[in-house]
């Protein structure tokens, strides 16, 4: 058969198809969002670094660095993750109870979200 006559016809060079995956259409990233834990007068440093330590997996060095953090600048990004895992993480703090060796603690840390600035 006559290459003219060709059932079926190779695509032109420039739409050419390609397995190469670093030329393939990547997925858009999901939104970052910041959790923030708010500073206040009923919480010691032991018990920042106590919830960090369970909520977030943070060691204790790190736990005492965000602790200090949130003392000094009334607020610290513990954690930057998607929508919903920044708001798990944000309403496990708020359940996480009073601190014990304070009398005058009658519940948990304020925490909030907060879309993460686009570097655009």
């Amino acid at each position: 058969m006559p290459a003219s006559a060709s059932a079926v016809a190779d695509p032109p060079p420039s739409a050419a198809v390609t397995d190469d995956p670093r030329q393939a259409t990547r997925p858009q990233r999901q939104p970052r969002y910041h959790v923030v834990l708010w500073n206040d007068d009923d919480h010691t440093y032991q018990y920042v670094i106590a919830m960090l330590r369970q909520l977030f997996g943070h060691p204790r060095e790190t736990g005492f660095t965000l602790a200090k953090r949130v003392d000094r600048d009334g607020r610290v990004v513990v954690l930057t993750t998607t929508k919903e895992h920044a708001e798990l993480k944000r309403d496990q703090i708020h359940a996480f109870g009073a601190d014990r060796l304070l009398a005058r603690s009658k519940g948990s840390m304020s925490a909030s979200i907060e879309a993460e600035p686009h570097g655009d």
